[in-house]
């Protein structure tokens, strides 16, 4: 039982008014509250998550932006996120958590994949996308997260060397494999989100399970893990 402290919500409203340095030096000792209670929140989201899968750590994302090679010189993150990444070579894919007023969200899956990860996601589906469409179909997974990857960067035809007819079009264009779920302010700051938050995370578990197979073993089924 936890929710997101309204005060949180109010800090990333203000720092939006007031991306500056000076500004955000001024409210330090504020945030350092803040951030102390988002980690407490993720904590008890993880002994949760831990009841049914393994996680190998929880990472907080620092506010600071990355601005060398932006051309938002905007010095802070408007939004507080976390990762948790499932343990071990055998258990791929992380469950994501993002707090800002008005666009908070959970998510997991495979943002940009590398080439060989890419390639090997794709040659599964266009082989066979039961699997997948079992889960995607499935109600209470549809019901949170649709029936359709987030079509981040999506091509707009085949890749090259796949059937733009092929029947799993839909699914081999994808450069990402990424499912989400936004929620409102109100549900944010209930007081059982955290058990909303592991509920959604776990209806995931399919999915990652699914990922996990495909991308540790090659088109044969020979496993690639030594």
């Amino acid at each position: 039982m936890a929710g997101i402290p309204k005060s949180l919500l109010v800090f990333l409203e203000e720092l939006k008014n007031n991306n500056n340095r000076e500004w955000f030096d001024s409210q330090k000792a504020r945030f350092k509250k803040e951030e102390t209670d988002f980690k407490s929140f993720g904590a008890k989201t993880l002994k949760g998550l831990e009841e049914t899968d393994q996680i190998e750590k929880m990472k907080v994302y620092r506010i600071y932006r990355d601005i060398r090679f932006s051309k938002d010189k905007t010095p802070y993150k408007t939004n507080r996120s976390m990762l948790f990444k499932r343990e071990g070579e055998a258990r791929r894919g992380s469950y994501f958590l993002s707090i800002e007023s008005g666009n908070s969200f959970v998510g997991g899956g495979f943002f940009a994949p590398n080439p060989a990860d890419l390639l090997r996601i794709r040659k599964e589906f266009e082989m066979d996308d039961s699997e997948m469409r079992e889960i995607m179909n499935n109600k209470e997974f549809s019901k949170v997260y649709g029936n359709e990857f987030v079509p981040y960067n999506q091509l707009k035809t085949a890749p090259k060397g796949f059937e733009k007819t092929h029947p799993a079009i839909d699914l081999i264009k994808n450069k990402s494999f990424f499912f989400q779920h936004f929620y409102t302010d109100k549900e944010v700051l209930d007081p059982y989100f955290s058990d909303k938050v592991i509920a959604h995370f776990k209806l995931l578990r399919p999915y990652f399970d699914l990922m996990s197979d495909i991308l540790t073993t090659d088109l044969n089924g020979e496993s690639l893990l030594k």
